[in-house]
């Protein structure tokens, strides 16, 4: 059964952040989202369009492969920005991240080391799909 470290999700990430589509914000990020134990890895850019408010970004580009594959639960998302470090996912990738659970979050620190926290800490108190169960 396949396990990821920290080190190996962030890889990843930089490797997907290489593909990015950002001619306009001349920011690439990447990001590696891990369901669990055997599961494979989804990775995601963030591309850009003429028409900004169409662009998406990396981490719900890597969830939303992860679901067309069926899967529906993120353990871990790492996520790499080539030009800032640490980068950490905006209020709508959150959002998202935590419609599928989201576990724990990676970034580079500014030292290259991976820095980790619980999902709870990017967002508390936030609204999921619990909280539509008495609807």
């Amino acid at each position: 059964m396949a396990q990821y470290s920290d080190e190996e999700l962030l890889s990843a990430a930089r490797e997907a952040a290489a593909n990015a589509y950002a001619p306009y914000s001349s920011f690439p990020v990447g990001a590696a989202v891990w369901p669990g134990e055997g599961q494979p890895v989804f990775l995601g850019c963030n591309v850009e369009n003429a028409a900004y408010g169409e662009a998406i970004c990396a981490e719900r580009n890597a969830v939303t492969t992860m679901v067309a594959q069926g899967i529906r639960q993120v353990d871990t998302v790492a996520v790499i920005g080539l030009k800032a470090h640490p980068c950490y996912p905006c209020g709508a990738c959150r959002q998202v991240l935590r419609e599928f659970g989201c576990r724990r979050v990676v970034v580079e620190g500014p030292d290259g080391r991976p820095v980790a926290h619980d999902f709870s800490e990017l967002l508390p108190y936030s609204f999921g799909p619990d909280a539509l169960s008495g609807v």
